[in-house]
């Protein structure tokens, strides 16, 4: 069976108003000599972000990749130059793909990875799912959690490695170091996936994940023992799907285990504080996160 693009597209760089003059200042540090360079007060880091973003030229596509139980849609992003690029799987939430998404997929992308957001529902033959009802009781939250519970983390691994056997014939992908982040629902298949292919997977992330400490032997608390990778969970401080209990189960567990691994609580957030569109993001840790999850690629990614 053979993969084929759907679509793909070159982004271009494009230029704001004084973003050229910051990428200027920027780049005086990077080119292989000493410079101090007095940057405006209003410049942030993450306005050398966004203006390192714009800057780079990126590919994006979306390929139906051939799995043991078909083809899972599978939406990517990498710099269209200087690979092949460290292969990052981003596992999506439970509402399934959608453009707030590819678009968190698209800012892995510029800071230097080939990135994979697979479409986890193909089993059902289920894309998008739309606007999700936050009444519990409503149709669409019991289509979406119905979705949600079809999931298995052995399935997952399937579709991991249907993933990773792609990227390896990709010039513009490197899968001996990989790392993979899983958010919601997902965090316990990005932990997996470093103990499932422990030789490619340097690190992996849960962020606001679920089911992180069950009584199955495939519990993501007990990872420690099973995988060299730096393991990364940022919890928020208010989650009834993570509560408090168990995330101090997953830290005594790390401990006990002398696992690679940080548990991070966020305070002030609730499950969820990450997506910019949900009522609950939180500004200020979501670019927390950012900082957290780049800094854990940068450790563990580099040749």
């Amino acid at each position: 069976m053979v993969a084929w693009p759907l679509t793909m597209a070159i982004r271009q760089p494009w230029f704001k108003p004084g973003v050229v003059s910051l990428l200027q200042q920027v780049a005086l540090s990077c080119c292989g000599f000493l410079a101090i360079v007095s940057m405006p007060e209003e410049t942030t880091s993450r306005q050398i972000e966004t203006a390192r973003e714009e800057a780079t030229p990126m590919i994006d596509q979306q390929i139906e990749i051939p799995t043991k139980d078909g083809h899972t849609t599978t939406f990517i992003t990498h710099p269209e130059r200087d690979g092949p690029h460290p292969l990052i799987i981003f596992y999506m939430d439970a509402p399934a793909i959608r453009e707030e998404l590819r678009d968190m997929a698209r800012r892995l992308g510029t800071s230097g990875y080939y990135v994979m957001l697979p479409n986890m529902y193909y089993r059902a033959g289920v894309m998008e799912l739309g606007p999700i009802n936050p009444d519990p009781e409503s149709p669409e939250r019991k289509r979406m959690f119905g979705l949600m519970n079809s999931l298995t983390i052995p399935l997952v691994m399937e579709d991991t490695k249907a993933l990773l056997a792609y990227a390896s014939g990709q010039n513009a992908a490197r899968t001996d170091i990989v790392g993979t982040v899983g958010y919601c629902m997902s965090g316990q298949y990005a932990v997996n996936a470093a103990t499932h292919f422990p030789g490619q997977v340097k690190a992996a992330a849960s962020t606001y994940g679920t089911r992180l400490a069950t009584d199955a032997a495939d519990s993501p608390h007990l990872a420690g023992t099973k995988t060299k990778a730096e393991l990364y969970f940022g919890c928020a401080e208010t989650d009834v799907y993570a509560p408090q209990e168990l995330i101090d189960k997953l830290q005594a567990q790390m401990k006990a285990d002398g696992a690679h691994a940080e548990v991070e609580i966020y305070p002030g957030t609730h499950h969820g504080f990450a997506f910019p569109k949900r009522p609950v993001y939180h500004r200020d840790a979501a670019e927390r996160h950012w900082e957290r999850l780049l800094a854990l690629y940068r450790r563990n990614l580099s040749s």
